[in-house]
């Protein structure tokens, strides 16, 4: 007994010299509780006075043992007064990335407040920017929840979890799931009528919640998803050797901005038209030309190729240097290269100028920095100044996740982007009858290509009677070119209000 007592002594005192860690040192920081921040608002959308309550805070994850596991984010605004929420529709909306925050559909479209940005496709230039009310935000027919992913925003892991436990497909679709049950549980919103969507990969995301949610047993069934700018079948947009589907799909993009940018001849009398057109050749006759690769005949290569030229305004020559294909990079770059311009990745209707005009690819997206600190800027005055949230730590636009995320799902099993969620869109309209989809495209949009959405739309079990498609004269945010704007909120508005 003594030679134990003397050895628990020395062990004791020698602790400061050797770095003995006991348990009160080590314990993990006390997990801080929840924030959030509420005010009273009103104000005047699709025509009807609207009193609602602005809610910015903190959901807990919670793990198995009932400890919390991950903080979300998000901004809720609910209509006052309602007589009874389960008439009360509740939109839950996200943007993409992924590793996006909510700041994009959040400030540029279906928030009660948007900042301007140039309508005609110009650089927003420096502060101080314009912020307005936005009368043509939904909140007269559906309370509106934006959602911050973990790693963007204010949204993180807590205690021991780490952010990789959620940045993946399904890893993410599932935390945002967990997230909308909490959310619909402490508001007492289970009988209201839902609606889940988001922007570009925001589209991934819905389909992968939609999984989540309808999957199993204990269902959130969901009234209609809202898809803007959708990207579901990750092959079919990719530039591989060997993968043909994208020089394809990618073609009706490129013919809307050549006739943008006046590269057409003739010009096109009818935009929409010409874009059928685009579409019929692409996939009638280019894509047979692609398949047959070095058998082609050489009446029909020289044929392809002229119409090639004619839909892009990229000229014969390029297309027999590169062998009937042009990817979208080289794109940007050659179709207005004999004005010393590249054209945009997000929307093809800006420019900018590089260093210099040899080279293959362009340097950046002048249709990214031409908004960003814009958007930037007015979420991190608004939430603070007008939404009165005090949190300690900066509010993430991007979180740089998508570098460290997970594609691989159940249904494919190969990593990297041969990643394809249409297959769950198709088997939730197939055991939820009155699940409907409203596909919004810009034409103009490269980063997700309107002929891509509808060719994950033509396969993979969707049923297609349900599917409501709407397209704009923009680009990926088709709702900074504000007659798009005014078009997307009233072609929303229509959906959800043909739900009821």
């Amino acid at each position: 007994m003594a030679i134990r007592l003397t050895f628990a002594l020395v062990v004791l005192l020698a602790a400061p010299f050797f770095g003995v860690a006991f348990a009160d040192e080590a314990a993990p920081a006390a997990i801080p509780e929840a924030q959030s921040f509420s005010s009273s608002q009103s104000g005047k959308f699709g025509g009807e006075t609207v009193k609602y309550t602005a809610t910015a805070g903190e959901t807990y994850l919670k793990d198995e043992d009932g400890s919390p596991k991950a903080s979300i984010f998000s901004i809720a605004y609910v209509k006052d007064d309602v007589t009874d929420p389960a008439t009360r529709p509740v939109a839950f909306l996200w943007n993409g990335g992924p590793g996006s925050c909510s700041v994009w559909l959040h400030m540029g479209a279906f928030g009660p407040k948007r900042v301007v940005v140039p309508s005609d496709a110009r650089d927003d230039g420096a502060p101080p920017f314009t912020m307005e009310d936005n009368p043509l935000t939904i909140l007269d027919v559906t309370d509106i929840v934006f959602v911050d992913p973990v790693g963007t925003g204010y949204s993180r892991p807590l205690g021991e979890h780490e952010g990789k436990e959620f940045w993946g497909v399904s890893e993410d679709g599932r935390s945002i799931a967990e997230f909308i049950r909490a959310w619909i549980t402490a508001n007492k919103r289970w009988a209201s009528p839902k609606y889940i969507g988001g922007e570009s990969y925001g589209t991934t995301r819905s389909a992968a919640v939609i999984n989540e949610l309808e999957g199993g047993f204990d269902d959130v069934a969901v009234n209609g998803l809202i898809l803007i700018s959708t990207v579901m079948d990750f092959y079919t947009s990719a530039f591989q050797t060997g993968n043909e589907l994208g020089y394809v799909t990618y073609l009706p993009t490129m013919a809307a901005t050549a006739a943008y940018h006046g590269k057409i001849d003739p010009p096109p009398a009818d935009l929409a038209a010409f874009l059928a057109e685009a579409r019929e050749f692409a996939i009638d006759e280019y894509a047979p030309a692609l398949l047959r690769g070095n058998t082609l005949a050489h009446a029909e290569r020289e044929r392809i190729r002229e119409k090639l030229s004619y839909f892009t305004g990229i000229s014969e020559d390029y297309f027999k240097l590169s062998d009937l294909r042009i990817t979208d990079r080289r794109f940007y770059k050659e179709l207005l290269r004999d004005e010393g311009l590249v054209v945009g990745r997000l929307d093809g209707r800006f420019t900018g100028r590089d260093i210099d005009n040899a080279g293959e690819t362009p340097e950046s997206d002048p249709s990214f920095y031409g908004i960003d600190g814009a958007f930037t800027a007015a979420v991190n005055h608004y939430l603070v100044n007008e939404l009165g949230v005090e949190i300690d730590r900066p509010y993430r636009i991007f979180g740089g996740v998508g570098r460290e995320w997970n594609w691989e799902i159940p249904a494919n099993r190969f990593r990297s982007f041969n990643v394809n969620v249409a297959p769950y869109i198709g088997t939730a309209m197939r055991q939820n009858s009155s699940l409907r989809v409203f596909n919004a495209a810009g034409y103009y949009d490269f980063a997700t290509p309107f002929f891509d959405a509808e060719m994950s739309f033509m396969r993979n079990g969707v049923v297609p009677e349900r599917i409501t498609y709407a397209y704009y004269e923009s680009g990926h945010m088709m709702y900074i070119h504000q007659p798009s704007l005014i078009q997307l909120m009233d072609d929303v508005r229509a959906f959800i209000l043909a739900g009821r």
